[in-house]
């Protein structure tokens, strides 16, 4: 019997392919709480003989997101840049975007932009203000916020402000030729216009419910009254003709569906 045991800090649903994750037995280990966080650059610090101001080594903490290696690591470059002996202050100068607990490439890119999504679909400005926040401080590519704002204004604002779409392909356009830093007053500006609108998810339902039709049915035959005629043969033929427009212009299968409903 051989027994294998492998760690990652990456989420392994996105790093460790199907075949071998469903032989696996999958053991999550929790981030580490600031207290856990202090205690251990606290016994590195009395090992290394450093002697920090107690909040910049709060602080250290605080900022490396449970990850024990983060904080161990900043802890370091802080001893490089200053010193055995640090204050809160130099901490707050030394820290980048980079301290932020953000990949872009995995869960937690994927994490907050739920979060800010639904955020924004709850109506709660302010939760969507923070998520768009961690997003501009991680460096997340403005254009990807806007993008998902631009489907926003459709997926769930909808019929109930349509011109709302028009604004966020303003962000877009806005965020593009500007760029950071400047950029996230046209974000800040679109999510709280998003989160604030009535909200309608019925274009949402038609074109879904249009779809699984579509797949379920395949191709049927459109009506002849429908039809391009630029021939006299097709003409002949029936195409074109006004005959069977009474009854609607979905295929015979589809007759009398009804996709765009009230909410």
């Amino acid at each position: 019997t051989l027994v294998l045991v492998g760690a990652t800090t990456e989420n392994p649903s996105f790093e460790v392919i199907p075949a071998l994750l469903s032989r696996a037995r999958v053991v999550t280990l929790r981030a580490l709480g600031s207290d856990d966080l202090d205690r251990i650059l606290e016994l590195a610090c009395h090992r290394l003989d450093l002697t920090p101001e107690e909040e910049a080594r709060r602080l250290l903490a605080d900022w490396s997101g449970g990850d024990a290696r983060r904080a161990l690591n900043s802890l370091q470059e802080t001893v490089d840049l200053f010193g055995p002996s640090f204050t809160a202050e130099q901490v707050r100068g030394a820290m980048t975007s980079g301290a932020f607990r953000y990949d872009k490439g995995g869960e937690e890119h994927y994490n907050t932009i739920s979060a800010f999504i639904k955020s924004m679909r709850a109506s709660d400005v302010d939760a969507a203000l923070h998520y768009l926040a961690r997003m501009i401080e991680a460096g997340e590519d403005p254009k990807f916020i806007a993008r998902r704002m631009v489907i926003f204004a459709s997926e769930d604002v909808g019929l109930q402000e349509p011109s709302l779409l028009g604004e966020m392909v303003a962000v877009f356009q806005a965020v593009e030729r500007i760029g950071y830093p400047e950029c996230a007053l046209n974000l800040a500006q679109g999510v709280c216009r998003l989160a604030l609108a009535p909200k309608s998810r019925a274009v949402t339902h038609a074109i879904n419910d249009a779809i699984a039709d579509v797949q379920k049915t395949g191709p049927t035959e459109i009506p002849m009254h429908l039809r391009n005629a630029p021939t006299k043969l097709m003409k002949d033929l029936g195409y074109g003709s006004q005959e069977g427009r009474a009854e609607g212009n979905l295929p015979n299968p589809l007759q009398g569906r009804r996709y765009l409903k009230e909410e």
